[in-house]
């Protein structure tokens, strides 16, 4: 495996693997913005699910796995994530799960409290999006790496 950088910036700007190059792509941000925006609407879309009080928290948690979660992760195999990029996925995420959740009463003041983000984690045992992007990339590059040498994955 080869990279190249660009002298300026320190970027990488190809990887070659073998006689394959992978040329840098700068729209990946652009692509997680629409991701989102996708994912946001999809999220107007259930929201009186996810804050109803007649469905459990796991239906609700199940509903975002499986209607919302998918329109953001359209494509993710590919991407390669920010920290920055990884804080917008996570504060969305977050939004999700504090509309599932609900505030909480403080027992000391009796006043409401927006769940922090800790407290999100800890109530929510699934693995956060970040995770689920990493871990099913490396599932993808996993695929890639055992395919043979006359089936490749990007067409030439």
């Amino acid at each position: 495996m080869v990279m190249s950088r660009d002298q300026n910036a320190g970027r990488i700007h190809s990887v070659r693997i073998d006689n394959s190059t992978f040329e840098r792509v700068d729209s990946i941000a652009e692509e997680i913005k629409s991701r989102l925006r996708s994912g946001n609407a999809c999220y107007h879309s259930v929201q009186n699910l996810l804050s109803s009080r007649l469905l459990s928290k796991n239906l609700k948690i199940k509903t975002y796995r499986t209607i919302i979660l998918p329109v953001v992760l359209y494509g993710r195999e590919t991407w390669s994530l920010t920290l920055r990029e990884e804080r917008k996925l996570s504060m969305f995420e977050n939004m999700v799960m504090r509309r599932i959740f609900g505030p909480r009463r403080d027992e000391v003041t009796g006043e409401w409290m927006r769940l922090h983000n800790e407290e999100l984690n800890d109530l929510c045992s699934s693995p956060n999006i970040v995770r689920v992007i990493k871990s099913r990339r490396m599932r993808w590059t996993w695929h890639v790496a055992r395919m043979g040498e006359e089936r490749g994955c990007i067409g030439s």
